[in-house]
This record gives C-alpha cells, sequence and structure tokens, in this order.
C-alpha cells in the first residue's frame, strides 16, 4: 500500500480528532452521548470551532480521496503522489489548529494550499 493510501486513512480519521477536541474542551460527560449532536450544537469559542474543523474536514474528505484513487489509477509519478498526500494531511492538522486558534485569515490560507493539493493530484496524473 502506499503512502498516500495510508494519508487516505489518516484522512478518514482526522475528523475525530477535532471531535474529541470539542468535547474535551467543552465540558463532555457521558449524559451528554445521548444528544450528542444537540451538544455539539450548544457549544462555544474554541470548543465550537473544533466542532466546525471536524465537519469541514468531513466535507473535504471526498474529494481528496477521489484524486488519491484517481492519480493512482492514471498512473502519476508516485513520489508526486505520496509528496501532495502527505502535504495535504499535514495542511488539514494545521487547519483545524488554526481554525481552534481563531486565527481566520491563515487558517484560509492554509484550506486553499490544501486544496490545491487535491487538484495538484490531478495536475501530476494528467
Amino acid at each position: 500500500m502506499t503512502i498516500a493510501y495510508w494519508c487516505v486513512l489518516a484522512a478518514l480519521l482526522m475528523p475525530y480528532i477535532w471531535t474529541g477536541v470539542a468535547k474535551a474542551s467543552g465540558g463532555f460527560a457521558p449524559r451528554d452521548n445521548r444528544n450528542p449532536r444537540e451538544y455539539l450544537d450548544k457549544l462555544q469559542g474554541p470548543a465550537k470551532r473544533a466542532h466546525w474543523a471536524q465537519l469541514n474536514t468531513f466535507e473535504s474528505i471526498p474529494g481528496f480521496m477521489a484524486a488519491v484513487i484517481i492519480a493512482h489509477l492514471a498512473q502519476g509519478p508516485q513520489d508526486w503522489i505520496d509528496a501532495l498526500a502527505l502535504t495535504y494531511i499535514g495542511l488539514r492538522l494545521a487547519y483545524g489548529v488554526l481554525y481552534i486558534a481563531d486565527k481566520p485569515a491563515l487558517r484560509s490560507l492554509v484550506w486553499a494550499a490544501g486544496l490545491g493539493c487535491v487538484v495538484g493530484l490531478f495536475v501530476v496524473s494528467a
């Protein structure tokens, strides 16, 4: 299995980091597990932003997965595919940290760079 495929697994697991941060910093208690979506909707501050980072990360996964799979099927240069996939994962981790830290301008730049990695996966395989 390639590094890029392992990055797909990392991307699939990443949202749970942010929901863990949201719950840990928001005072999640076992009773809140009855209605976790209701609980998450009531969060404020960094905990709320961690939840939003989770949602945005879930939204970005399908495009990344498709790009990695298509790049492999098109037999693009594996070094580039792996490098772009690893960079995407690093940027998405930075994105979550910046979201929680309430750094919107830098967060948006990192988001755009992550999208650039997805586009890059298509370009290197063309």
